[in-house]
């Protein structure tokens, strides 16, 4: 599979634009991948600037390469603030995160990202980890399953597809895509059904990888890292992600609670920098279809 390509980066020129790179600054791309987001941002350094890339998936950490500008971190982007200070990096210039699963992910079969193929249903990120989406299909109950189906797929018939995958994995275990899609598309629209099986599919992959948590946990991070000036710039894909960045760039907490001094002064430790989020042209659409749904957001560290 060398010649494929592992991943396009989505709103490349965009990102790059939106962090505001100087060529002695120090950056950190928190979602390596296939490692274009990193490329083109090493490409802006001169030999006084820095670039620490984070990725906890072994197959994204083969891409990493080698340049004296560049530091490959093989761990999980929750975890920026320990490592800048491992670093002795005291803070950053800017912090990008592209929290769009890879082509690479999707399009391998032995993965469980994609309902496209047949496999086992893994869907980890980090594959040390002990949860896969079959574990969590065999072990959690129904009205767990709903929630999931509900909270972070969206689906409206997320109690009917939890019963019914409950009553069929008491004859056999639901541990491959082939299975799941056979007790669950007819309880599918057929007219939505490329849309449900990926929101379906997408709560598994969220649930699997703790998406949200994680989410969280890098948001609140990539504040103590950032210098004053320091630019937040995120990507999401889903609304549950995009509504998670926005109320963070907004008020400094993924509640979005804003606090306000005695004069009515909103006091948030950002400046918002995109009132709407930034969207891919008709043109990258065209070329990339798969970044249609990605949304670009920046904030400045006060």
């Amino acid at each position: 599979m060398a010649d494929v390509v592992y991943h396009e980066p989505a709103l490349l020129a965009e990102t790059i634009a939106a962090m505001k790179i100087v060529d002695n600054g120090s950056y950190v791309d928190a979602t390596f991948g296939g490692g274009g987001h990193s490329r083109a941002i090493v490409e802006c350094l001169s030999a006084k600037g820095h670039l620490y890339s984070f990725d906890q998936d072994e197959d994204a950490a083969a891409n990493a390469f080698d340049d004296p500008r560049f530091t490959f971190v093989y761990s999980n982007f929750r975890y920026i603030s320990n490592f800048m200070r491992y670093y002795g990096v005291d803070g950053v210039d800017a912090v990008l995160a592209d929290l769009g699963v890879s082509f690479h992910h999707f399009d391998d079969k032995e993965r469980g990202f994609s309902f496209r193929w047949d496999g086992a249903l893994d869907m980890r990120m980090n594959r040390k980890a002990r949860r896969t989406a079959a574990w969590i299909l065999a072990n959690y109950s129904e009205s767990e399953l709903s929630d999931l189906f509900y909270i972070y797929g969206e689906l409206k018939n997320a109690r009917r597809l939890a019963a019914a995958i409950v009553k069929a994995r008491q004859s056999e275990p639901v541990d491959t895509v082939e299975r799941l899609l056979a007790i669950t598309k007819p309880m599918i629209n057929p007219r939505q059904e490329k849309k449900e099986l990926a929101q379906l599919f997408q709560a598994l992959r969220i649930e699997v990888n703790n998406e949200i948590e994680v989410l969280q946990s890098f948001l609140e991070q990539s504040l103590k890292v950032l210098k004053p000036g320091g630019r937040l710039v995120v990507i999401t894909y889903h609304s549950l992600e995009d509504r998670l960045v926005k109320n963070f760039m907004k008020s400094g907490n993924v509640k979005g609670n804003v606090e306000k001094d005695f004069y009515g002064r909103v006091l948030s430790p950002f400046k918002l920098l995109t009132s709407k989020p930034i969207v891919p042209s008709a043109e990258e659409v065209e070329r990339n279809p798969r970044s249609r749904s990605a949304k670009l957001r920046v904030a400045e560290k006060l």
